[in-house]
C-alpha cells in the first residue's frame, strides 16, 4: 500500500476519478492518507484521520514512506488557528498559505520535518487540552464554550459541499473541524457523526459544543449543527449562521418557518 500526505493548502477529494465528479470532502495541509487505487493520474485514498474515502488527482498528492507515514501518523499533531497563515518550507524556500484546522505534526518551537522538508510556522495553535485532562468541572465548562469560540471562527463561511474550510464549508464539516480544534476526531458525515457521543433526552439538558441532528421525511439524518445555549444553535445553511432552535426543530427568522426537523442531541464531551 502507498502513503501520502497534503502539502498544498487544501486538495479536493472526488466521488469518482473526474475533474466534473461531485467533491465529497478536502485535505488540508498536513493530513495524511492511504493509496487503495490508481486510474490514469487518478489516486484513490482512504484518508488517515477519519477514514473517508475518495479521489484525488495524482499531480496533486505528495508520496511518503510508509515508516514516515507512521511516524506523523503517531505523533502529537497540533492545528493552525488563523483563518489563513503563510507556512516556510525552508527546504525548498517557498511559501504556502494554509488554512484554519490545518494539522501540524510534531511542531516544536515553530518549527516541524515532513519527510527531507523543514518547515517554520510562526502563526496561533490550537491549545492541545481537550475535557479528557480537565476534571475540575469549572475547567471542563470553560473548554465547552471554547468550542462554541472556535465555531465563531467560520461564521458566515459559505456553504460549500464537501467543504471543511472557512472558505466554504458543510454542515458536518464545521462539526468536524470545530472538534478537530479540541483534538477531538469525528467523522465526517452528519449520519456517521450521530454515532458518536451519549443521547440527550431534552433540549434543556443541552450545554455549548453538544451536537443537535436533524433527519428528513424518510427518517435519514441529513443535518447537524452545535448548540450554541439551549435555544440556539450554530449550523451551516446558505453559510454558518445562528438559528433558534426549540423541541421541534430549526426555526428560521428570515424565512419565518421551521428550516429542519429535530431527531437527536448527542453530547460528546
Amino acid at each position: 500500500m502507498d502513503f501520502g500526505i497534503c502539502l498544498q493548502s487544501m486538495i479536493p477529494v472526488r466521488c469518482d476519478s473526474s475533474h466534473r465528479s461531485e467533491m465529497v470532502t478536502q485535505i488540508l495541509f498536513g493530513e495524511l492518507y492511504r493509496v487503495t487505487g490508481k486510474e490514469d493520474h487518478w489516486i484513490k485514498v482512504q484518508l488517515a484521520y477519519d477514514n473517508y474515502e475518495g479521489w484525488i488527482d495524482q499531480r496533486q498528492s505528495t508520496p511518503l514512506e510508509e515508516e514516515e507515514f507512521i511516524r506523523l501518523f503517531n505523533i502529537d499533531t497540533p492545528v493552525s488557528l488563523d483563518l489563513v497563515q503563510l507556512l516556510s518550507n525552508e527546504t525548498l524556500h517557498s511559501i504556502t498559505p494554509i488554512l484554519l484546522g490545518s494539522s501540524l505534526p510534531g511542531i516544536t518551537n515553530q518549527k516541524f520535518s515532513i519527510a527531507n522538508h523543514t518547515f517554520s510556522f510562526e502563526g496561533l495553535i490550537a491549545e492541545s487540552g481537550t475535557l479528557e485532562n480537565a476534571p475540575i468541572l469549572q475547567d471542563r465548562q470553560r473548554i465547552k464554550q471554547s468550542i462554541i469560540d472556535d465555531t465563531l471562527l467560520y461564521l458566515n463561511a459559505p456553504y460549500l459541499w464537501g467543504g471543511r474550510t472557512p472558505f466554504g464549508i458543510d454542515c458536518s464539516g464545521l462539526v468536524q473541524m470545530v472538534y478537530k480544534l479540541k483534538k477531538i476526531k469525528l467523522l465526517r458525515d452528519a449520519a456517521q457523526q450521530a454515532t458518536h457521543g451519549e443521547p440527550l433526552n431534552f433540549i434543556s439538558e443541552s450545554e455549548p459544543g453538544d451536537l443537535a441532528f436533524f433527519d428528513d421525511e424518510e427518517g435519514n439524518i441529513i443535518h447537524v449543527g452545535l448548540m450554541l445555549d439551549r435555544s440556539r444553535i450554530i449550523h451551516v445553511y446558505g453559510k454558518v449562521r445562528i438559528d433558534l432552535i426549540d423541541h421541534e426543530g430549526i426555526y428560521n427568522e428570515d424565512e419565518k418557518r421551521y428550516s429542519h426537523k429535530l431527531r437527536l442531541l448527542k453530547r460528546i464531551i
